[in-house]
């Protein structure tokens, strides 16, 4: 029996992964606000991997112009990742089944039954995120079609536990669907050491933030290519009455506004001038904003860095298609090294 190329291997590790997606390569892109929008996503999508509009804050009318300007630049498939505390979802979805999007990522909070069910009964295949294996359980429950498990070395909005440790909890129980890993990914190595665990791909963010056809600003290319892992760190929670999801972001003058919004609106909600729920969905503008004051405009000073920790790995800008070449070229030849 003759055995199989290294290429082979990595095709039968990521099979199912390709055939959930519909691409060559089982490789994500990451939903990153103001950057995965038609030009980065179609890039990645025509590059073999499978690009994901972030549509954030985006209204209906914008993400239905964004999908249609994207379908007109790609020919392959690609996803869009809704925010389910987003007030228009609904409308949302609305867009993305009359657009004929073919996946959709539920972020940002536990998805509703009801949300998973009108995508499914219109022919969209639904990926959620699960940061815990009962979670998972649940999520598959409701009807989730793929999962993604998101680790604390990734950028933007992060859990407190590792990739590495997730994985292995996770990855032995879940059968039923195919579940991508995401977070710290950098290198093909890493790929293929999650594929090997049971993963059927991998999501990827930070390293496209380089990539030519990205639209960052280029003094925020310019800041990642310069940073090393340990400059991404999380934000501290300053009141523990006032819970904010941390943000894994690079240092600097952003950060200490980040802090200085939390004290004030931390003592808003204790004075009673504002519900807690409300003073927590203005952090998350406060985040949307200072993102795009640095990605987008390039105050890389007073915006917010969001960067994951696999950016020690990012040291040059790069075409879409090189970087995903030269992910599958390492976990190619990390499969031939072992003979």
């Amino acid at each position: 029996m003759t055995s199989m190329t290294p290429e082979e291997k990595l095709q039968s590790l990521w099979q199912r992964g390709c055939e959930f997606l519909g691409c060559r390569y089982a490789i994500l892109g990451g939903a990153m606000s103001w950057l995965s929008e038609r030009n980065l996503v179609s890039a990645i999508s025509n590059a073999g991997g499978f690009g994901v509009i972030a549509c954030g804050s985006m209204t209906a009318d914008l993400l239905d112009a964004e999908i249609a300007a994207t379908q007109q630049m790609t020919d392959k498939p690609f996803g869009v990742n809704l925010i389910t505390m987003h007030p228009d979802l609904e409308q949302l979805i609305d867009v993305c089944i009359e657009r004929g999007v073919t996946h959709v990522v539920l972020a940002g909070g536990l998805p509703s039954g009801a949300s998973i069910a009108r995508l499914k009964d219109a022919g969209v295949k639904v990926i959620c995120f699960a940061p815990v294996l009962a979670l998972a359980k649940r999520l598959i429950k409701s009807g989730a079609d793929a999962l993604v498990i998101e680790g604390a070395e990734a950028g933007g909005h992060i859990g407190p536990v590792a990739t590495s440790v997730l994985a292995q909890e996770i990855l032995p129980h879940i059968e039923e669907v195919p579940v991508f890993i995401a977070g710290g990914i950098g290198r093909g190595e890493a790929i293929v050491s999650y594929l090997e665990m049971g993963a059927v791909g991998c999501q990827l963010g930070t390293l496209f933030v380089c990539a030519t056809e990205c639209i960052a600003h280029a003094d925020f290319k310019k800041a990642f290519i310069r940073a090393n892992a340990r400059d991404a760190v999380p934000t501290v929670q300053i009141d523990p009455k006032f819970p904010v999801i941390p943000v894994r972001a690079l240092v600097n003058e952003g950060t200490r506004r980040f802090n200085d919004a939390q004290r004030e609106a931390a003592a808003r909600v204790e004075k009673g001038d504002v519900e807690l729920k409300d003073a927590q969905l203005e952090i998350e503008h406060f985040w949307a904003g200072a993102l795009k004051r640095a990605a987008i405009d390039g105050d890389v000073e007073n915006g917010s860095m969001m960067a994951g920790q696999s950016v020690g790995m990012v040291r040059e800008e790069k075409s879409t298609e090189e970087i995903i070449a030269g992910l599958v070229e390492q976990a190619v030849h990390t499969l031939e090294s072992r003979g």
